[in-house]
């Protein structure tokens, strides 16, 4: 980032530290934990004029997989809108971040899924400009011959498929794991996930080829 955007990139890390509860389940918070999930949240908003999410109030950290009882199933991480929660093993969490190349990225994944829902409930101009951008995302990608292509080109995770709000997290990961291959090989998706969150490398990200 140019040096203004790293100015505003750590504001709003310290806001969401600050903004959101952070509880550990069998593990302590630690700073890096509060400041590594913050980053994430703000990378994937950083376009975003509004971007604090009012669905949840709470992340809630685990050591390793847990046991959730909203579908008696064990989990890495979700996103607990009755609970106002959202819920990671921070073992996965970390891997999410430390291998770059797998398109693995459980922080993305879940605050997506966040952000996701709560655009489409906002009368927000950020969380409109989402949730428009998304409808026509997904005119574009049911076009049976673009939904051939993507599926038979192997590139997204099975997982994707599973419905639309796997679908867009997974982009999503994607997008910030994988640019330049998914930028290569499905350039009208990538731009237009680009232009869902708003994100404008070439105005605050230095030396962009």
């Amino acid at each position: 980032l140019k040096p203004k955007y790293k100015r505003y990139f750590e504001h709003r890390v310290a806001k969401l530290i600050y903004h959101y509860t952070f509880e550990g389940r069998d593990i302590e918070v630690t700073e890096e934990m509060k400041v590594t999930i913050s980053a994430t949240y703000v990378m994937l908003t950083f376009g975003m004029r509004e971007y604090l999410n009012p669905l949840f109030k709470r992340i809630i950290i685990y050591p390793d997989i847990y046991y959730s009882s909203q579908n008696e199933n064990y989990h890495k991480g979700e996103f607990n809108p009755r609970m106002e929660s959202v819920v990671f093993s921070w073992k996965h969490f970390k891997e999410g971040i430390d291998i770059t190349n797998d398109n693995l990225n459980l922080g993305l994944h879940e605050f997506t899924h966040a952000f996701h829902i709560y655009a489409l409930k906002s009368d927000k101009a950020t969380f409109v400009l989402f949730n428009e951008s998304l409808q026509n995302l997904f005119r574009v990608v049911s076009k049976p011959e673009v939904k051939q292509r993507l599926v038979a080109s192997g590139f997204l995770r099975d997982y994707a498929y599973e419905n639309q709000f796997e679908f867009v997290a997974v982009l999503l990961e994607y997008f910030f794991e994988s640019p330049d291959e998914f930028k290569s090989k499905f350039p009208s998706i990538f731009l237009k996930v680009k232009h869902m969150i708003n994100f404008n490398e070439r105005y605050f990200i230095s030396s962009v080829a």
